[in-house]
């Protein structure tokens, strides 16, 4: 920069103009102390102790927080673990008392005649109408307003319908009508002439599904045993008698809505309140640790960009010369943008568990989707302590040099992938079980690429007819090689690559950016005492300076 131009500056310090600056008035011991000012910034937390006396607060924090919030975690855990078991363990319970002769191992629970769809449907009512009689646990009717809500039967119908497969002629309305027909609880049916009492008639010609809805009330009591109060659950069951195919086989299926509630009134006795003041203190001390960590992680992004911008606005002034953004995103540490994720995701989880322990809330899935993400950040999170110990650091530098080649080379392999699952989802969709659908076909292919499915992939459609046969041979024997020996020996050459070149760079050094080379100019070792300063003035102001035009 010359003698004749000016340089417009607005410092961050009361927003000091300064016009003009050359490279011959930047004091040597000025630009010394700002190198100083980086190295000490890119230090680790041990190193900035001995240069500063300043301890590792964050480091500590992180350690602190891997305890409580693992602590947390898992006691949440157990929790939930008995909410899912309650849930599963119904579920099962109403497809043995609504499903007749139904069996565990029965995949397929079908129908294949009009007096065994009749007769299902007469049973389920049957069992329904007598539900807290015949029932071993805690389950009751739902009331509204003193009244037992119905049991519901609904059929999805065609509007018109006259099929003679004989004659190979058909008359049909396509859309879709609905009936449905209430039955309540306490209703006088005679058991016998319960069908006729009904005057419940099915045509099979248009009818494309049966859907019998009913809901039934439990308390999961089990949790008295941990000291935790039992929720109450209403099971909305819906059973449907599915006969889009109009195959001859109407397919039964029994499904669940669950919504868990706070129970209106409740007393267990000899319980006090002591372990619940315990539970939520401790979720109070995990929110104070990760709102402090949320601090000081965030103090520590703002200074970096603080930091940023004065090392821009020097290189501007001092070398006359742009920052590459590969330098400026040296000084936003990616780590503390994990840690302050995990921090918000483990604060925001902990307030909804304490509304969830104190019965305002029930909403367990989405308690479980934050603590269990910001779990595994704040794991990973810590990683970041381990960048100082390159020896044990040398996972995360692999992946990160490997990353940009990976993603180049995975955009390729997703292209074949995806051209052999719409391929195989047609082709081999209609004869193998496997290919039904896309989501099928993606998820079996993606297993025979690791090793599993292969053989049950070629026994299945070995009775086929021949043209299939011989396409579905050629489909797996090009999948396989493809993907099994050479897309993933690729892939893995990639990583080896990097983690070889990590390597290397590790015994003969690795090439230093600008920045860092910039830095390393800077001898003065961290027990120098050259770091001790009362206070860090502004390098911007100090390099403003000898302007003839600063105000």
């Amino acid at each position: 920069m010359s003698d004749g131009e000016h340089f417009l500056f607005s410092g961050s310090n009361n927003n000091l103009p300064c016009h003009r600056t050359t490279k011959s008035h930047v004091d040597p011991q000025t630009v010394e102390d700002f190198r100083r000012k980086l190295k000490y910034f890119f230090m680790s937390p041990c190193q900035k102790y001995r240069a500063r006396g300043r301890k590792p607060w964050k480091m500590m924090l992180q350690i602190l927080k891997i305890a409580i919030i693992t602590f947390q975690l898992v006691s949440f855990g157990l929790s939930n673990e008995m909410m899912v078991t309650f849930k599963e363990g119904n579920i099962i319970t109403f497809k043995h008392f609504f499903l007749k002769n139904y069996q565990d191992r029965n995949k397929d629970y079908a129908l294949y005649t009009r007096h065994d769809v009749h007769d299902h449907i007469l049973y389920i009512i049957n069992k329904y109408l007598h539900l807290e009689d015949l029932t071993i646990d805690n389950h009751a009717f739902e009331r509204i307003n003193d009244v037992v809500t119905p049991l519901s039967i609904c059929q999805e119908l065609y509007r018109h319908a006259n099929v003679l497969p004989a004659n190979e002629t058909f008359d049909i309305d396509p859309h879709v009508e609905t009936e449905c027909l209430s039955i309540y609880p306490f209703s006088h049916y005679k058991k016998d002439g319960l069908e006729k009492d009904m005057n419940l008639t099915l045509d099979f010609q248009r009818l494309l599904a049966v859907n019998i809805h009913l809901k039934v009330k439990a308390i999961n009591l089990q949790t008295v045993h941990h000291k935790e109060l039992p929720d109450c659950y209403d099971f909305a069951v819906n059973i449907k008698f599915d006969n889009h195919a109009h195959s001859g086989r109407i397919k039964i299926s029994l499904s669940s809505d669950v919504q868990i509630k706070v129970c209106k009134d409740w007393n267990v006795s000899g319980s006090t309140d002591l372990h619940y003041q315990l539970i939520v203190l401790f979720d109070c001390v995990v929110i104070c640790c990760c709102l402090l960590s949320l601090i000081l992680c965030t103090r520590s992004v703002y200074k970096g960009m603080h930091l940023q911008s004065e090392y821009t606005t020097f290189a501007s002034i001092y070398y006359n010369k742009r920052v590459s953004w590969s330098e400026r995103i040296e000084f936003i540490n990616g780590w503390y943008i994990l840690i302050i994720i995990s921090d918000t995701l483990t604060i925001t989880g902990s307030v909804l568990k304490i509304c969830i322990q104190s019965k305002e809330l029930t909403n367990y899935d989405v308690c479980s989707i934050l603590l269990g993400t910001a779990t595994m950040f704040v794991w990973i999170g810590v990683m970041r302590y381990l960048s100082f110990f390159q020896k044990y650091y040398i996972l995360i530098l692999t992946l990160q040099a490997a990353l940009p080649n990976v993603i180049r080379f995975s955009f390729c392999v997703v292209m074949i992938f995806l051209s052999y699952c719409f391929c195989g989802w047609i082709v081999l969709g209609p004869h193998h079980e496997n290919f039904r659908s896309f989501n099928m076909v993606a998820n079996c292919l993606f297993s025979m690429m690791n090793g599993d499915e292969i053989y049950s992939t070629f026994t299945k459609i070995r009775d086929k007819n021949d043209l299939v046969w011989m396409f579905s041979r050629m489909y797996v024997y090009t999948f396989v090689p493809l993907f099994t020996f050479m897309i993933l020996s690729l892939f893995i050459a990639l990583i080896t690559d990097t983690y070889e070149t990590i390597k290397h760079y590790q015994k003969h050094g690795a090439p230093l950016s600008e920045l860092q080379a910039f830095i390393a100019e800077c001898k003065d070792s961290p027990n120098s005492g050259k770091y001790m300063v009362h206070e860090e003035t502004s390098t911007l102001w100090c390099l403003c300076a000898p302007c003839v035009n600063c105000t």
